[in-house]
């Protein structure tokens, strides 16, 4: 594989799988076929119209949308003619986008719909050097007059045009293509500031892909699912660099309302997800079978523990032994395979989880349903894989083993190491922040984690984010956040320590599960903030800190929480785009809520100035309740800490 780039291997595979199945796309409840030929021949015809275009090897084309055919024609025709992709998530903001179009100097942008284009024309007068916007949904576009717009099947046949009138120069392009030549640009998530762009080559992207086929082999029969952004890496990785070398068929769902309904249609072999994902798929379980009858919820109930004694078996290695593996056995056939039928897990050979900490809580209910769910870790910067776990050797604390030819050292600092030919070139035009990141080969990730007894890597969290409490016990902000999160009713949750003499926690509520718990027991309320404040969901979430505070040591316990009175927010900075707590901004944003729940007060009155979609702003005045939890008992004669104000 050491001569192939994406663009070339996409060509072998027209050759060798020809008429079967490449893509498929759900649109107007019908799924639409692609072949592999038919694949081949759009990115020809696509290639050869960036070149009419003017496009020029070396130049980047931005994408912007949602999974479509169309983004993958258009990522694989730029570098078949020696350019570049990056990406773009859709529900970026309009300076969101300006930002990622100037630090790649995009030459051509392709987007999915009127929406984006929307984006671009708000931001226009502020790009440069931008040769054409290529919209593929024409719907809503008819009235649109703008000079530098062009559907997609119109810069298609123009390359058909140029493609005859220039014979044999698509196959040149190919030819002069390189391993090491930049395939894409891909944005950092952002948790510590602006997003990078971190340059992966061809190489980087096949070898990453190879890596992960020799741990888990997949072929041309397996289906997969590409639902989540193609701007993420970690999309990339399977969709792109596994998916165009094992030739299995990708399908696009319809929308992103639909994506739980088509994943059931399909039947995937394989699938990954970020933990959202499989905590939304979770909390959605545990809603239903509280509504549902006696008899349904006390069969779950029964079930759940053959599963849970069945998995923690496996994860120790030991023997379950005949009548667990009877009691499983039926716990499978009248609960289990049901329940994975209705998410869309029933024919899982493999299914993986990565971008954060999975709570092991999560990790557990997978195992005790049957699914094969594994944990992997990279970043952005290694084409988003160096460890997996391997199929029997899966232990939920860790994140497993190197992948082959990729090596894995543990700093004296603690931080993790790696070194891979899958770890990128450098972050572009920015060579202060390549010269922090790569030394002599290491790519130095930022993360703190160590090999436990069997050589397995267990990750702690980001080495900048790890807290060290009053009495010196060190602790992962993000391991308690995890284990609040396997509430339903707690969607997200930012937890204080470590510069402050006890851990706190600010709770986002799950809208829509607290929602239907308050109208199943007649509580009214009006507003996300109305039902947050109610004492009733105060206590409800009181029994979901208990939980979680009983399975931690005295000193990383919560000692005081409040419910917030909105949700964090990718646009409002408080999120990545994967959903990831940027834990800073929020620190300094809600410095006010942070001294309050290390204070003596019991509420607080706070001032927010909301931004409505017209512009307009307004100042709404909210008391938020502060819920003191039970405090451990200090040892004799400790004094306590001074407060800590956030800086």
């Amino acid at each position: 594989m050491s001569e192939w780039t994406l663009p070339r291997l996409l060509m072998h595979k027209a050759d060798t799988l020809g008429d079967k199945v490449a893509l498929r796309e759900k649109d107007f409840g019908i799924w639409q076929t692609v072949t592999w030929r038919q694949f081949a021949d759009h990115v020809r015809a696509f290639a050869m119209g960036l070149r009419a275009l003017g496009l020029q090897r070396g130049d980047k084309v931005a994408i912007i949308g949602d999974n479509r055919p169309e983004w993958l024609y258009a990522e694989l025709a730029a570098q078949a003619v020696g350019g570049a992709s990056v990406g773009v998530y859709q529900d970026s903001v309009a300076n969101e986008v300006k930002y990622v179009l100037q630090a790649a100097e995009a030459r051509v942008i392709v987007v999915e719909d009127q929406e984006q284009v929307d984006k671009i024309i708000e931001i226009w007068p502020e790009l440069s050097n931008v040769l054409k916007v290529i919209y593929y949904e024409p719907k809503g576009m008819r009235g649109y007059r703008e000079p530098y717009l062009a559907h997609f099947p119109d810069i298609e046949e123009l390359g058909r045009a140029y493609d005859s009138a220039h014979p044999g120069l698509f196959e040149a392009e190919l030819a002069r293509g390189q391993p090491d030549d930049v395939a894409i640009l891909s944005t950092t998530s952002g948790t510590t500031g602006t997003p990078k762009l971190a340059m992966l080559t061809h190489r980087n992207l096949i070898s990453q892909g190879a890596g992960l086929l020799a741990v888990d082999p997949l072929g041309p029969d397996d289906e997969f699912v590409s639902f989540l952004p193609l701007a993420w890496v970690g999309e990339q990785m399977i969709t792109v660099a596994a998916g165009l070398q094992c030739g299995f068929t990708i399908n696009f769902p319809e929308s992103s309302s639909t994506v739980q309904e088509n994943i059931r249609e399909i039947g995937p072999r394989v699938m990954f997800s970020p933990p959202r994902i499989w905590e939304n798929m979770l909390s959605q379980v545990q809603v239903k079978i509280q509504d549902t009858t006696r008899l349904k919820r006390a069969m779950y109930e029964w079930a759940m523990r053959q599963g849970y004694a069945m998995a923690d078996a496996r994860f120790s290695g030991k023997d379950p032994g005949p009548l667990l593996r009877l009691q499983y056995a039926l716990a499978r056939l009248c609960v289990f395979e049901p329940l994975k039928d209705q998410l869309g897990l029933r024919f899982l050979k493999r299914a993986y989880t990565g971008g954060a900490a999975l709570g092991p809580d999560v990790f557990r209910f997978y195992h005790a349903l049957g699914v094969n769910l594994k944990q992997v870790y990279g970043q952005t910067e290694s084409a988003g894989l160096s460890v997996i776990h391997r199929d029997g050797q899966i232990k939920f604390q860790t994140v497993g083993t190197p992948l082959p030819n990729t090596e894995i050292r543990i700093a004296d600092s603690g931080e993790i190491l790696v070194k891979s030919p899958s770890v990128f070139i450098g972050y572009y035009k920015n060579p202060e922040a390549t010269a922090e990141a790569l030394v002599d080969g290491w790519l130095h990730s930022g993360d703190a984690g160590y090999f436990d007894e069997d050589g397995q890597l267990i990750v702690i969290d980001r080495a900048k984010d790890v807290m060290t409490l009053h009495d010196g016990t060190k602790f992962s902000p993000q391991f308690i956040e995890n284990k609040l999160k396997f509430s339903p009713f707690i969607k997200e949750a930012v937890v204080f320590g470590g510069d402050w003499p006890f851990v706190t926690a600010m709770i986002n509520i799950d809208f829509g599960n607290v929602g239907k718990w308050a109208e199943s027991r007649q509580i009214s309320y009006t507003t996300y903030t109305d039902l947050a404040q109610k004492p009733q969901v105060y206590a409800l979430i009181r029994r979901d800190v208990e939980r979680t505070n009983a399975d931690l040591p005295p000193a990383a316990r919560i000692r005081r929480f409040l419910l917030l009175h909105k949700e964090l927010d990718a646009d409002d900075g408080e999120l990545t785009r994967t959903r990831k707590v940027r834990r800073r901004l929020v620190a300094q944003r809600y410095d006010e809520i942070v001294d309050a729940l290390y204070g003596d007060q019991n509420e607080l009155e706070l001032e927010t100035t909301i931004t409505y979609q017209d512009g307009r702003t307004a100042l709404i005045k909210t008391r938020l309740r502060i819920e003191e939890m039970e405090a451990p008992p200090a040892p004799a004669g400790e004094r306590q800490p001074a407060r800590m104000a956030v800086r």
